[in-house]
């Protein structure tokens, strides 16, 4: 068919080599990314790489050598057998992984076990025992502040040193005036424990265990 545009080529020749060429410029961008899709890793890539690494976890010298990806999370509970630390989301959301590093609440799945070298790490394990209770696991035992009990460890891990983060005048995100030490006010307590999700939804017992720990310890 004649091309009005140019008389001289028809508008097939010219609707063909234009598809032509952006077929060849796919082509081109794409067969690199193939090819290197398809090219095995080195060897050396699939090596893990170890490294030693010393804390003291309960308040017991721990020393591991572990593959440098491993987190603390899992040192604890593949390496060390400290299954009290669950493992939930595995994404630093829910808060059940919680334990108390060099004196403050961490995320363990987010953190590598080499980066607590010298660290003082306390677990569930480490607040207490079925024979002598922390007061903060008493409290949640007395309140009813559980019920199928996997997020109770980090609950409690978190709310042990969240009542330490108040003593200390450390300020929330809804602490109105940071020249006045904080109170745990009812929105203080639900800021500072949002890391921490129940999906049993006992919040509200919880919460009274919490303020019944910190009126015997204040």
């Amino acid at each position: 068919m004649p091309n009005p545009e140019n008389p001289g080529v028809s508008r097939d020749n010219y609707d063909f080599s234009r598809r032509d060429f952006l077929f060849a410029g796919a082509a081109l961008t794409t067969l690199p990314r193939f090819s290197m899709a398809q090219s095995p890793p080195p060897a050396d890539a699939l090596k893990p790489v170890l490294a030693r690494v010393s804390f003291k976890v309960n308040g017991k010298d721990c020393d591991l050598e572990l593959d440098t990806r491993t987190t603390l999370l899992d040192a604890l509970r593949e390496h060390l057998h400290l299954t009290g630390s669950k493992k939930g989301c595995d994404q630093g959301q829910c808060g059940a992984c919680t334990v108390i590093a060099g004196g403050r609440r961490i995320n363990s799945c987010l953190t590598l076990a080499v980066m607590h070298q010298g660290d003082s790490i306390t677990t569930i394990e480490g607040l207490g025992t079925p024979e002598k209770l922390h007061p903060m696991q008493a409290a949640f035992v007395k309140c009813d502040g559980y019920q199928c009990g996997y997020c109770t460890p980090g609950q409690i891990c978190s709310a042990v040193a969240m009542l330490e983060e108040i003593k200390a005048g450390s300020p929330s995100h809804v602490t109105a005036d940071l020249n006045t030490p904080p109170k745990l006010t009812d929105a203080e307590l639900r800021e500072r424990m949002s890391g921490n999700i129940c999906r049993c939804g006992a919040y509200s017992n919880i919460a009274e265990a919490i303020i019944l720990t910190a009126g015997k310890t204040a």
